[in-house]
């Protein structure tokens, strides 16, 4: 049976790219599928997406790298190709609200979302019961001002021991620390519960029912060293009105936070993301 892989290619953009590139994948036997790109016209980036069916059995992806890169040299290209139906390892953080992290797993359980969740870590013990529930291993690792540093030595090498691809903050309350963030920069998804840039940092849902918005949102973003100004993958809004307190907002916003924060992970997993400086580029 043949093997479906994703090509992902980033490089100045220039005449010629998607000839030069479709005549390379030509010449390895490889067909495309499915395929998506976008040059940049304010920093002159080129972005491509590509699926493609190897008309053999399995892709030898070392020696097409090697021919790939001989043959494309000249344009520069900063290139990846991967199994179509890879699966991320993947870590999913939680704190106190568990609907990001329930719905997450219902994906996965349902086959939605094609991740090996590997672990749940928590600040918390509260949802240690889902864990057990869908047979994944649980860490409850407490942060506080005096533990933070033991904390993330802790993390770390629970994420270096399971192989994590991927880390999803689905609804962790806790700020990861600088070099955390610069070493995982655009693996860790994080939801957050507006709609960015407006209503940054704590209870942004009480900040919204102060402003009194009309429109609710949620974010999830790639997560930076800035708090909540990583780059966007996904956003949500619905209307509300005057008579909605801050709880109706909230129960009206956990909706969102989940259906955003599914939909980032799947485009992330399906490698069509690329980050464009302080934005994305989307191939959906």
């Amino acid at each position: 049976m043949s093997k479906e892989y994703i090509l992902r290619v980033q490089c100045p953009d220039r005449y010629g790219i998607v000839a030069k590139v479709s005549s390379t994948l030509n010449k390895s036997n490889l067909f495309i599928l499915d395929s998506a790109h976008y040059g940049d016209p304010e920093n002159k980036t080129f972005f491509m997406r590509a699926k493609l069916i190897y008309s053999k059995k399995i892709l030898n992806t070392e020696k097409f790298g090697n021919f790939f890169e001989k043959e494309c040299k000249s344009l520069k290209l900063d290139w990846s190709i991967k199994e179509a139906d890879y699966r991320p390892n993947t870590a999913i953080f939680v704190s106190k609200y568990g609907h990001c992290l329930q719905d997450l797993m219902y994906r996965v359980d349902s086959g939605i979302l094609p991740m090996n969740v590997s672990c749940i870590i928590s600040n918390h013990k509260d949802h240690e019961k889902i864990a057990k529930w869908h047979d994944i291993p649980f860490f409850y690792i407490p942060v506080n001002k005096k533990n933070k540093e033991k904390s993330e030595i802790a993390t770390r090498q629970i994420l270096k021991d399971l192989n994590i691809d991927l880390l999803i903050l689905a609804r962790y309350m806790q700020i990861l620390s600088d070099k955390m963030c610069r070493d995982f920069y655009g693996k860790i998804i994080n939801i957050h519960h507006s709609f960015l840039p407006s209503f940054k940092g704590a209870k942004p849902y009480h900040q919204a029912y102060a402003k009194g918005v009309k429109i609710l949102g949620a974010t999830a973003h790639y997560v930076s060293s800035d708090l909540d100004e990583g780059p966007i993958i996904d956003q949500s809004v619905e209307r509300v009105d005057h008579a909605k307190t801050p709880r109706d907002l909230e129960l009206i916003g956990r909706d969102l936070e989940s259906i955003t924060l599914a939909r980032a992970v799947k485009y992330h997993i399906e490698r069509r993301i690329f980050i464009n400086k302080s934005k994305t580029v989307i191939f959906n």
